[in-house]
């Protein structure tokens, strides 16, 4: 048994912060993966290390192969076995109608969105299938289901990129030793909407009335890495609060 190891893209802030204490808390070691904010990237490491776990931070660019090779090397030489990954880095691209939506903004997030994560599949893939097996928990979206429209059709498309990705290769690998599943959260309080209201604004139209916490999503996360999930894979777990 390897200790377990895992890497979070788009580990810095938001529902990737709240996975990395999560894991941490859980007994997993972490690669914490970030873009752009150092400060908040050395604020998760500092609680995973409060928390008695080991804690490596990489800058990257999911959407860039060497980049995201580079972090699997890391993550091997400081910290070990990579034994789980957490595809979760994301950008929402354009906001509104997908008629006023400029190109390059929409290819930007569908890079990040769906090459970034098959990318970093297919290196968590190769090493595992050579180290004994582990487990990916890609982060869709209830939009992939409710298409946003008005707000950004595009990512929900991307979205449901990741839930296709999820099946297939969920199917793949099964014999490598690999779970492959998903988490669709709904509407989270993070900083990730253009508008950082939005999440009360909507509450209304979510059946449980409120939008979700990073944590109940991190505890979703937690559970598809353990052992208790050892016989799921190909399944997206919906975090919606009954949307």
């Amino acid at each position: 048994m390897h200790q377990p190891v895992t890497v979070v893209t788009g580990g810095s802030r938001g529902i990737g912060a709240a996975i990395c204490e999560r894991l941490a808390a859980d007994g997993h070691d972490i690669v914490v993966g970030y873009r752009s904010d150092d400060s908040s990237a050395e604020t998760v490491a500092s609680a995973v290390r409060a928390a008695g776990r080991r804690c490596l931070t990489v800058r990257l660019s999911t959407a860039d192969e060497n980049d995201v090779d580079r972090l699997f090397d890391l993550a091997a030489q400081h910290l070990g076995v990579v034994t789980g990954l957490v595809n979760n880095a994301g950008i929402s691209g354009p906001n509104g109608r997908l008629a006023d939506a400029d190109a390059e903004g929409m290819r930007q997030a569908l890079e990040v969105n769906v090459l970034g994560y098959l990318l970093c599949a297919r290196r968590a893939v190769r090493d595992m299938s050579r180290t004994g097996g582990g487990a990916i928990v890609n982060i869709s979206s209830a939009a992939a289901t409710i298409g946003s429209p008005g707000q950004y059709v595009h990512y929900a498309a991307a979205k449901a990129a990741v839930d296709a990705m999820t099946v297939g290769l969920s199917k793949e690998v099964a014999t490598d030793g690999i779970r492959v599943n998903c988490v669709a959260p709904g509407t989270i309080w993070t900083e990730f909407h253009a508008d950082p209201e939005r999440p009360a604004k909507v509450a209304a139209n979510i059946p449980m009335g409120r939008a979700g916490r990073p944590e109940e999503i991190a505890g979703a996360v937690s559970w598809l890495l353990s052992d208790d999930a050892a016989y799921a894979t190909g399944a997206t777990l919906r975090v919606a609060g009954g949307m």
